[in-house]
């Protein structure tokens, strides 16, 4: 996931606890999500956008070394110079740093030397937060708290890419499959939203990127959006249309790219003895029809909706859309945190939060009022405000404090190995003005 924004948030600095204990909780789940891996697993890179899960751990830990303990605690000692190369991501602000297909390559630091230097860390956080804090800290604490939130669902999806590109599909974990039942066929219901004016961003004091801030108007014409995500059974009836041989449904570029990369299903799906399977973390399962399609690509989502006669919303009717219909995360929505680590089919809510990150028809711009921050932090957000699109909503590995109506993510149109799906929109032809 993208890493990419900066923080506003309000911090008594007289009360410490309630960070200090987000800060154990957050990192402790990090090392939960690591505690099936085999020491193999921690190192394999199959692809420069996927990184090996030492790396993930080491980076996490290296953002509060640079950014909290070296700028803000007295006398903090380095834990080891070398690790600024191998774990700085990015920022250019920050020095040399290896490159993103290489981190793979690095067989030392060993698995075990990466968690010592995660305890270095923690314990040097502990004393700061239990100490001498101060309160200028407290938003980039809570900024790296949130950084690490986002590389836990990397390490799943990374993962998932390194395990499904096994030949033994080998699992990472068992796990608890939710109970639900679907009819034969999933409802075609769809949520009017009508003409107006309308305020997009994100408005309160709590955590948030600053690619969310920037509070502004737009006008949206009436439209209705789906109620739900599309199922896997309606993709395989657009597969079996000849949606990947008819190239009058996609994008231009779209449409390279599948015969480039001679694509013709969803990433992880295999046909074995003429029935379709998808790669899960769970291991290779036989498809769930009624289940959320997932790991789908910008140019497969526009295809499918082209085919469909309907188009995907805009990250901005999105947005209001949620804000109308699900204002607050349903108990019932698919997160991390439900352990399922996978789409389940619709219960009773409107699906915006969980399942897949949706995608829209919007570019990754800057909204009006935007202003790259200084220094290193700044590099989070504006340098990468081009060639990709929005993302809205979260995913099944997406920890349930993470996200909200306004959070954008964002992609490159081709990427699919995270758990990404569609959602339909149309306009209404006969549109009714919305009362101010």
């Amino acid at each position: 996931m993208n890493l990419h924004s900066n923080l506003v948030i309000e911090e008594n600095a007289a009360d410490l606890k309630p960070l200090y204990e987000r800060y154990k909780e957050v990192r402790q789940q990090t090392v939960d999500l690591c505690k099936p891996l085999k020491t193999e697993d921690y190192v394999v890179q199959p692809s420069e956008f996927a990184s090996p899960p030492k790396w993930n751990l080491a980076h996490v830990s290296w953002f509060f070394e640079t950014f909290v303990l070296k700028k803000y605690k007295k006398n903090y000692r380095t834990y080891d110079p070398r690790y600024a190369y191998f774990f700085n991501s990015y920022y250019e602000s920050e020095g040399q740093r290896t490159f993103r297909a290489d981190r793979g390559n690095m067989s030392r630091p060993t698995t075990e030397e990466v968690y010592q230097f995660r305890a270095y860390i923690d314990a040097k956080m502990h004393n700061f937060l239990e100490n001498s804090a101060p309160s200028e800290a407290h938003p980039v604490i809570e900024l790296g708290l949130h950084h690490e939130q986002q590389h836990q669902e990397l390490l799943l999806t990374d993962l998932k890419y390194t395990l499904g590109n096994n030949p033994l599909f080998p699992a990472y974990m068992e796990s608890p499959r939710p109970d639900y039942t679907s009819g034969n066929h999933l409802s075609q219901n769809f949520l009017e939203v009508e003409e107006g004016v309308y305020s997009i961003g994100y408005e309160g004091n709590q955590f948030f990127f600053d690619n969310e801030k920037g509070v502004h108007k737009v006008f949206l014409h009436a439209f209705q959006i789906q109620d739900r995500l599309i199922s896997n059974e309606e993709y395989l009836e657009f597969m079996e249309a000849g949606g990947y041989q008819s190239f009058k449904y996609w994008l231009g570029p779209g449409w390279e790219w599948v015969k480039k990369e001679q694509i013709q299903a969803p990433l992880y799906w295999h046909k074995i003895d003429g029935e379709w399977h998808h790669y899960t973390l769970h291991g290779l399962e036989k498809i769930d029809l009624k289940q959320p399609v997932t790991h789908i690509s910008f140019y497969e989502a526009d295809a499918f909706a082209d085919w469909k006669g309907k188009r995907l919303a805009t990250e901005f009717e999105w947005e209001i859309a949620c804000k109308l219909f699900s204002p607050k995360i349903p108990q019932t929505a698919n997160f991390l945190e439900s352990a399922y680590l996978h789409p389940i089919p619709k219960n009773d809510d409107n699906q915006f939060f969980g399942n897949a990150w949706e995608w829209t028809n919007s570019a990754y711009l800057p909204y009006p009022y935007y202003t790259q921050e200084e220094g290193a932090l700044g590099e989070y957000n504006g340098k990468f405000m081009i060639n990709q699109m929005v993302l809205r909503g979260g995913s099944c590995v997406t920890p349930v404090s993470h996200i909200r109506p306004t959070y954008r993510n964002f992609f490159y149109p081709q990427e699919r190995w995270q758990f990404t799906g569609i959602r339909l929109t149309e306009h209404i032809t006969s549109p009714k003005k919305r009362t101010p």
